[in-house]
């Protein structure tokens, strides 16, 4: 069976159990279950700390898991990561009292709080940058504050509780994140290939299913390279005949944030009857 470690808390479990169970895979009945099995799928799942899914699965002892590509960065472990899953999207940045600093090299011989060490001091040293990491498990924002350190290195989505605390951020980007599929050297080389590229599959499909829409329209053919301008299709549109031989039924793949303005787009070289539907799951 294939062995896939699941977060069992914080930001990234639910949406993770979500995709699960939209690829058709069981999920557990209580919040207590650390082993679920699932036999018809013929796949295991262990639910654990998201900060120690590398560590298991770049040791062997399991298979396949989801984590934050932060988490699998700070943790040192040798997984791979193998696909992104386009949730827990974040970006993790230095901050530091507003107009003291400029960039990563001004850290140098300073005191940088984080509760990803092992990620800040890669990127330091991938700059040639010297510093002292303060490692701390939650509210860095108040490590400056309090004269624990000179500068953090944290999450940042608005910036607004960083600058509650009077920091700034600085620099480049450390890191994107977001939530992604990794395995071992085992898996990359395929020695589980049919479970993994399943699970691998199954997922893509719950992406594409979750980012496009369908849309059908009726159009006429003397209009209908123009309406497929508009929009082409995931890969090609398909074009249908009807009763009325001046007229074609057009169905589309369309990005979900750009449906209203293809919708408008293709009303405006003269669709009809323009119909979105929802994706319920796909392979791509």
């Amino acid at each position: 069976m294939l062995k896939i470690a699941v977060p069992n808390k914080g930001s990234l479990a639910e949406t993770a159990a979500q995709m699960l169970d939209e690829a058709g895979y069981r999920g557990r009945r209580d919040s207590k279950e650390l082993i679920v099995v699932d036999a018809r799928n013929e796949v295991e799942f262990f639910f654990l700390r998201p900060r120690d899914i590398a560590t298991y699965v770049g040791s062997g002892a399991l298979d396949v898991g989801i984590t934050g590509r932060d988490l699998l960065l700070d943790s040192g472990s040798p997984a791979i990561e193998i696909a992104g899953l386009g949730f827990a999207r974040s970006t993790f940045r230095f901050a530091g009292p507003a107009g003291r600093f400029s960039s990563a090299s001004d850290l140098a011989g300073l005191r940088v709080a984080s509760s990803y060490t092992g990620l800040v001091e890669r990127h330091l040293a991938e700059h040639g940058v010297e510093a002292r990491l303060v490692r701390l498990d939650g509210a860095v924002e108040s490590a400056v504050r309090l004269g624990v350190a000179d500068a953090v290195a944290d999450v940042v989505e608005t910036g607004a509780t960083l600058r509650a605390q009077g920091l700034e951020v600085f620099g480049e980007p450390i890191l994107s994140s977001e939530a992604v599929l990794i395995t071992n050297e085992a898996g990359a080389r395929g020695a589980d290939e049919p479970g993994l590229s399943t699970l691998k599959r199954r997922l893509d499909g719950v992406i594409v299913a979750r980012d496009y829409v369908l849309v059908d329209y009726d159009i006429e053919r003397s209009r209908l390279e123009a309406a497929i301008e508009v929009a082409a299709g995931f890969e090609s549109a398909t074009v249908s005949p009807l009763r009325d031989p001046d007229w074609a039924a057009v169905r589309v793949m369309v990005h979900r944030d750009e449906t209203n303005h293809v919708m408008d787009a293709l009303a405006d070289v003269g669709a009809r009857a323009i119909i979105v539907t929802r994706i319920h799951a796909a392979r791509i």
